[in-house]
């Protein structure tokens, strides 16, 4: 599978090895073109390349990994019609996101009662978007061996099959997804600041 990553850091840089590990294609793209991507692109491994956002636009699945600020300029310009759209932002109101309880706090408040990937979902016109891989740091899952630890990674979307397409992507690659239901449920659990950020929870076995 083909795999697009608009923004290029530490999500693209971790999860995007981890995908090509497995065997898929990775394509990324920042704001600032694909010839700056190229130290980046060598860096993830044979089977990434840089490419534009419009190129990154037209994988399989796109991972929207931008800081917040820079979410609207980021989905700008895509037609999402049909497009299935991960969410792995987490809506820090700062252009360097401040962790700090205060902060997080803050940034929650401007939220005024909605989740993060509503506003997302609004953005993107007609995109089938999964809120997943943003409930942990991507330092938690440095280990790209075929025995790593299998790291649970939430997923929640209001679109079954692009849900469920999400949920076998992240299975595959050595992670077990917990599907939390719809995205404005779902979302509301995972978020940044929510009761299921921030948690190193790894799958044991299952009881049925």
């Amino acid at each position: 599978m083909e795999i697009g990553f608009i923004g290029a850091g530490t999500v693209a840089r971790t999860f995007g090895r981890h995908l090509i590990v497995a065997g898929h294609t990775v394509v990324v793209s920042n704001s600032r073109g694909p010839e700056t991507l190229t130290a980046f692109a060598a860096e993830l491994g044979p089977n990434a390349m840089a490419g534009t956002k419009q190129q990154a636009a037209e994988c399989d699945v796109v991972i929207l990994a931008t800081n917040w600020v820079n979410v609207t300029e980021a989905l700008r310009g895509v037609e999402w019609h049909g497009r299935i759209l991960i969410d792995a932002t987490n809506a820090h109101m700062d252009p360097k996101p401040d962790i700090s309880l205060e902060g997080v706090t803050r940034s929650r408040a401007a939220l005024k009662g909605r989740t993060s990937s509503e506003i997302v979902a609004e953005k993107a016109v007609g995109g089938r978007l999964v809120k997943s891989i943003s409930n942990i740091p991507m330092e938690w899952i440095q280990d790209f061996s075929h025995n790593k630890p299998r790291t649970v990674i939430f997923a929640s979307g209001d679109d079954i099959e692009a849900k469920q397409l999400v949920i076998e992507l992240i299975n595959g690659i050595g992670f077990v997804a917990v599907d939390l239901g719809s995205l404005k449920t779902g979302g509301a659990m995972h978020e940044v600041g929510a009761p299921l950020s921030g948690l190193d929870l790894h799958f044991g076995r299952r009881l049925r």
